[in-house]
């Protein structure tokens, strides 16, 4: 019951270790099986897995590969059901014997364990104590019934009826016989009653038998005596029985993948692996299921065939393949390679020597078992399903045999050796729950399991599968392998080869043999020897005189097997004469024979001085190795004064390589600690050089070998720790010192809030000469950017103004990727803040500058003042500064030109206007400016279109001003130059050459700008005077040669011509433009003369009053004031003229009568000269005085004029003057002329009044200022203007006047009235 508890809760064992070993080590199978032995021999059993390339080929013959398998009965393989098993055949033999069959009852549904029953009422005392005890329910509860449904007492009826018969006859109760009829109660009575014993004929009563028999039995029936000695018969040895059939590999596969597909009902290769394993340890703990497999085990290789590839095999090889066949790895050549001692055994011994073949399928098993001789094992798993292993340990072998026998006595009473059978399994939790040890594996295809000697090992296959296996004996194995020959003695076991023949034959060539193979052998023989010694001695002392040498090996081993314990004879053997066949070893010499000992003879192989020399000989073989062990020994274990030199280490490893030394532990361990000073001194030595020193500076960081500072001190301790001394401890010792003085320094500057940038890369480039990795490394580079960075902030803010937008934010993105660090954080906040309002300001500046309708200056002014209050460089502020500046100088400017009471001059104006457009802010005065620019313009079109000829090629200024070009032939012109400003306010002497000198000088100064036109003038006269004279003399030259060229075309004269009446040059009419009728006596002026329209007066003077009242000085305006001045002078000169009747003077004004006449000859108009002329003269003056009375009329002033120029002559007035004198006239419009100039300089040329406040003003112009103004509307309203002091309109019928009286009398207002203002006649 205990048992199948643990079964049916199977927990796997740990696993044992798994080794993949590289190229390198898996090259020498024993070195590497050495290396691993520390470890793997703790559990017993170890995975191997070759390198992944590492695939032999499977060499096997199938075809000719056939077996026939073993049979495996589960529940019969496991120690404990077995004994189960046994005890039921002995129940069921003892009931078949008294003619009873045996059928095991059911309680509570399941079948009663009658062997669990027996032993725990054998444990409580036995029946009659139980039933006195009443322990009947106790036992029950012990066997997993529960209590209180009365089984007890079912439990007790069983046992009283099945089981107490058989204990009291194992007991002899009913072994009481006599010799009467009955031989129990000696009666003779009751025959009806009488049962005769089918073996013996003895009569026995029915009732007289313990128990008594209620019937008589139908069957056979054998009395007590004939029982007893039927069940006491020794029960035959368990093993596995041969099946009757014969497989090939493909039927046997077949057979194996059927079973254990039909079985998990499933594909094979689907079943789990871990669900395979608890099924296995389920089926062979019960009793009721029989599961029967077969299990192709132990087939010889030498017969069918390895499954690793064999030189003279009969597979074809690969060239690549052919490597396998020397592979230390096939399991073909490692039980005979050198380092394997087993070699040195002549005979193959199948098994050990030579490879057996395993052919498995699921569930078959291997029993729990030690290799032969407590050899190591290897199995190498060719294909197939995986192979499940558990193993123990060699130091636990007596426990688990202790376990074994104490769970199952009775198996090993009938069978000592029982597990030398590979028969039994015991379930590994069992084991392991009595503290055994156990570790198991999954061998899958194409890995190695390697046993460890006396490990014991068992285990079953997942299914299909081929493994090959074989033994093998290294040299650490001969102390085992001698200590296994006695405890087989012990236990009467045959051995498989003689150990002391082995130890002699590898003696015999101890000149060839490894020496540490030598030196072992010879300790190993040692013993031999003194055992020997002491056995020989011991068999003289009992009386065997007579000996000979025998060749002992030569004889079969079942020949030369000690009769009582088995063993091998090889060094010597006890025969008789009385049975010569027959031989003992030394230790059995008393149970040979009942013969006298002197009959005895002792056959021996070697004497014992004979053994001396071969010992002595693998003495010496090994006492060079062990002088170099000595020497090697020493060198490692030195103290620290006694040190060799590494030199001396590297020198006893050649010394090894020259004579050949074996690869032990000793010359490995050499080989470790002379790498490990090699590696020291070359790790010390870079870090002596410092080969760092370009790493960070390419970028690189810690190199993957580079020792960190405490490595570094541990490294130094372990330069001290090694056996051998090095050169570089002391320097790298002071490289530590160093290390550690730049680990305070760095930390000290580290401790700082902001430590200079200098020093932390002063101390990063001492780090360079330190091939070590030093922590402090990555925060001083930290801290170095981010020093760098706050002195980059620091010095880029020092300069407010060279601190840019983009200054700022380069530097806010290089620190953004910096570490955190409080100043670096208090910067960036500051900068943050510094460029967020930064870039508010410099976006606020910008929309200011770019705002429609433009800002006042005020609050540009306010912008400015707080953006010089960020310490930044704003472009937008500095043009929003500037622009400012700008706005100020400009308004500056032209406060000055208002406060200095003096007339603008156009030019200003203009370039005012034109710097404001790139000012973009909005200015006060611009809209006045600008709309005084456009009136000046309106009022030069106006001006333009009055006095210049159609498609004129003459600026109005060269129509205005005198004539600065006389006498310069045809009509190319000079181009207009720039004007040139004063140097330093001071006057220059100009030359009035050209039109551009007399614009420039008429720019300069308004005083002088009539002064500047008289001297024009006078120079304009003067020129045309001459120019006259020339054209007349040209005209009336009596020289006869030379030739005269006149006209445009400047061609000889040819009729018809006519001539200009004021440069006096003659022109061929069809050259010039001629008037073909004459209306009325007319002069005619040439293209050069005839300049302008010649307007008259009246429409010219509102072009000087509108002039006036724009408040704006230019050329133009004094030219024509100038001209102005003239025509009345001329007018006023000529008033005089007419008024005294001078008419001679104008004669001579207008030319010569002969002159005239030829010229009138030569066009052909025979008129009378004089008399026309006076006429057309007069005519001319009567009109221009009637022009003059009505030069106010409204509709005779320009359009265009209206039109530009508001209300300076308002659509609804009606005009008024009176019928002056002519003399009186002139010296009105004289006057009124000076009076326009007078008020307009009295004037200023702004007002604080605004554009629309002046548009306003210039509307109120045309209110009446009558007191009492009625305010009449209409289309026409009739207005008059007083003749007083104030020259304003008044409505008609405001002031009482009519048409009629406007139109023919003097209108003084009231206000002019009041001041006694005089007229003026």
């Amino acid at each position: 019951g205990a048992g199948a508890g643990l079964l049916l809760a199977f927990l796997p064992p740990p696993e044992c270790p798994v080794f993949e070993p590289s190229w390198e080590e898996f090259a020498d199978p024993f070195a590497f099986i050495h290396k691993i032995r520390p470890i793997a021999e703790q559990t017993g059993i170890c995975k191997v897995r070759p390198p992944p390339d590492w695939q032999p080929p499977f060499a096997c013959d199938v075809d000719k590969l056939h077996f026939t398998p073993r049979i495996q009965r589960l529940n019969e393989l496991e120690a404990q059901t077995r004994v189960k098993l046994n005890f039921l055949d002995q129940i069921a033999k003892f009931w078949e014997l008294q003619g009873c069959s045996l059928k095991i009852p059911h309680v509570e549904r399941k079948i009663l364990d009658l062997f669990q029953l027996n032993r725990l009422v054998a444990e409580e005392g036995g029946f009659d104590l139980v039933c006195k005890d009443r322990k009947w329910t106790k036992i029950a509860t012990k066997m997993g019934f529960t209590p209180g449904k009365a089984v007890g007492s079912h439990i007790r009826s069983h046992y009283e009826r099945i089981l107490y018969p058989y204990n009291l006859f194992q007991t002899g109760a009913s072994l009481l016989v006599d010799l009467y009829v009955c031989l129990l109660c000696g009666s003779g009575n009751d025959e009806d009653r009488l049962l005769l014993c089918d073996g013996c004929d003895d009569s026995y009563h029915t009732f007289c038998l313990i128990p008594p028999l209620h019937d008589v039995p139908k069957g056979d029936w054998r009395c007590p005596q004939c029982l007893a000695q039927e069940c006491n018969k020794p029960q035959e040895a368990f093993g596995f029985e041969q099946a009757a059939r014969d497989y090939t590999l493909r039927t046997f596969g077949e057979m194996a993948d059927a079973f254990k597909s039909d079985y998990f009902n499933m594909p094979v290769h689907m079943v789990p692996t871990e669900l395979v394993e608890k099924e296995f340890w389920r089926l062979v703990s019960t009793i009721e299921e029989d599961v029967t497999v077969e299990y192709g085990a132990d087939i010889a290789s030498k017969e069918f065939g390895s499954g690793f590839p064999v030189r003279g095999g009969k597979i074809k090889l690969k060239p690549e393949e052919e490597e396998y066949l020397d592979s230390g790895w096939n399991l073909n050549n490692m039980p005979v390679m050198e380092e394997s001692v087993l070699a040195h055994i002549t005979a193959d011994i199948c098994g050990m020597k030579l490879p057996w073949l395993y052919v498995g399928m699921c569930f078959s098993s291997f029993c729990w078992h030690i290799e032969d001789h407590w050899s190591y094992s290897i199995n190498y798993l060719h294909w197939g399903e995986p192979k499940t292993w558990y193993g123990a340990p060699g130091y636990a072998a007596e426990q688990l045999e202790e376990v074994m026998k104490k769970l199952a006595p009775e198996l090993f009473e009938s069978q000592p050796d029982l597990l030398h059978q590979l028969v039994t399994i015991m379930n590994p939790n069992t084991l392991m729950s009595h503290g055994v040890p156990i570790y198991r594996t999954n061998q899958c295809a194409g890995e190695f399991v390697i046993t460890f000697p006396r490990a014991y090992h068992s285990g079953f296959n997942q299914g299909f599968n081929f493994a090959e296996a074989v033994n093998f004996c290294t040299v650490d194995w001969l102390p085992l392998g001698r200590q296994c020959v006695e405890h087989y003695r012990l236990l009467n076991r045959y051995c498989v080869f003689s150990h002391d023949e082995m130890i002699c034959r590898m003696a015999a060539k101890a000149e060839t043999l490894d020496v540490v193979v030598a030196s072992t052998v010879e300790k190993d023989m040692a013993i031999m020897i003194e055992d020997e010694k002491v056995l020989r001695e011991a068999v003289f002392k009992l009386g065997v005189t007579d000996s000979e040498r025998m060749n002992l090996e030569v004889l079969p081993d079942d020949e030369r097997q000690c009769m009582k314990c088995k063993t091998t004879c090889y060094m010597s053997a006890i025969s008789c004469t009385c049975n010569p066949g027959s031989l003992v070893c030394l230790y059995h010499v008393e149970d040979l024979c009942t013969c006298p000992t002197y009959q005895y003879k002792m056959g021996y192989r070697y004497t014992v001085d004979e053994l001396y020399p071969m010992m002595n000989a693998l003495k010496l073989r090994a006492e060079s190795y062990n002088e170099w062990a000595s020497n090697v020994n020493e060198a490692l274990e030195a103290k620290v004064n006694n040190k060799k030199s590494l030199v001396s280490f590297k020198a006893l490893i050649e010394e090894s390589e020259m004579r050949k030394f074996p690869d032990n532990d000793l010359l490995r361990h050499l080989r470790l600690v002379t790498q490990d000073a090699e590696k020291c001194s070359s790790v010390a030595q870079q870090l002596l050089n410092g080969k760092r020193q370009t790493r960070y500076r390419s970028g690189g960081g810690k190199s993957q070998n580079q020792l960190t500072v405490n490595e570094l001190r541990l490294f130094v301790r372990q330069l001290h720790a090694l056996p051998c001394v090095l050169s570089q401890t002391a320097l790298l010792k002071d490289l530590l010192n160093r290390v550690e003085d730049f680990q305070k320094y760095s930390q000290k500057l580290l401790s700082e809030e902001i430590p200079s940038a200098s020093e932390l890369q002063g101390l990063l480039d001492i780090s360079f000469d330190f091939d070590v990795d030093l922590p402090q490394l990555g925060e001083l580079r930290i801290r170095l950017e981010q020093a760098r960075w706050l002195e980059d902030v620091n010095q880029i803010c020092l300069d407010q103004n060279s601190l840019t937008l983009d200054d700022m934010r380069r530097l806010i993105d290089s620190g953004v990727g910096l570490a955190p660090h409080p100043a670096v954080e208090k910067a960036m906040a500051k900068l943050q803040e510094l460029l967020t309002v930064s870039e508010h300001w410099d976006d606020k500046a910008r929309t200011l500058i770019k705002a429609r309708p433009r800002q006042t200056l005020s609050s540009l002014e306010a912008a400015v003042k707080e953006i010089e209050e960020i310490p930044a460089y704003l472009p937008n502020g500095i043009a929003l500064k500037d622009a400012v500046k700008k706005a100020k100088d400009w308004l500056q400017e032209v406060e000055g030109l208002q406060a200095g009471g003096r007339v603008p001059v156009l030019d200003t104006l203009v370039e005012l206007v034109s710097r404001s457009r790139s000012i973009p802010v909005h200015l006060e005065y611009l809209p006045r400016l600008e709309s005084l620019v456009a009136e000046v313009q309106a009022w030069k079109d106006c001006a333009s279109n009055t006095f210049l000829t159609e498609n004129s090629s003459y600026s109005l200024l060269e129509v205005l001003c005198p004539r600065c070009d006389i006498g310069i032939s045809g009509f190319k012109r000079k181009t207009k130059k720039l004007k040139e400003p004063a140097l330093n306010g001071k006057k220059r002497n100009t030359k009035l050459e050209s039109l551009i000198d007399l614009e420039r000088a008429l720019s300069e100064s308004k005083e002088t700008a009539m002064a500047t036109l008289t001297e024009a003038r006078l120079k304009e006269m003067e020129t045309l005077h001459g120019l006259r004279v020339a054209n007349e003399e040209k005209i009336f030259s009596n020289e006869q040669n030379t030739e005269i060229k006149v006209c445009l075309c400047q061609k000889e004269p040819a009729a018809p011509m006519i001539q200009c009446e004021l440069c006096r040059g003659v022109f061929h009419t069809s050259c010039v433009s001629v008037p073909s009728i004459w209306q009325e006596p007319r002069v005619w002026l040439c293209p050069h003369c005839h300049r302008s329209e010649k307007p008259p007066l009246e429409k010219i003077l509102p072009l000087l009053a509108s002039l006036q009242r724009i408040r704006v000085r230019l050329p133009e305006g004094d030219a024509l004031r100038y001209l102005i001045e003239r025509t009345v002078n001329w007018q006023h000169r000529m008033q005089q003229m007419l008024s005294s009747g001078n008419v001679k003077l104008i004669q001579e004004n207008t030319g010569s009568g002969i002159l005239y006449s030829r010229w009138q000859t030569m066009v052909g108009q025979l008129h009378e000269t004089s008399k026309n002329d006076c006429r057309g003269k007069r005519d001319g003056i009567c009109c221009m005085e009637r022009k003059l009375k009505r030069r106010f009329e409204r509709g005779d002033l320009c359009s265009e004029m209206r039109s530009r120029v508001r209300k300076i002559t308002p659509n609804k007035k009606k005009l008024k003057l009176a019928q002056l004198r002519e003399l009186n006239t002139s010296k009105l419009e004289r006057e009124k002329l000076f009076d326009i100039q007078r008020s307009g300089e009295s004037q200023l040329l702004l007002s604080d009044m605004s554009l629309s406040e002046q548009e306003e003003s210039e509307d109120e112009d045309a209110i009446c200022p009558a007191v009492n103004c009625l305010q009449p509307e209409g289309d026409e309203v009739d207005w008059v203007q007083c003749d007083g002091c104030c020259n304003q309109w008044f409505h008609q019928v405001c002031v009482g006047v009519s048409p009629e009286m406007a139109e023919k009398e003097d209108y003084i207002c009231a206000s002019c009235t009041g001041k006694d203002f005089s007229y003026q006649n």
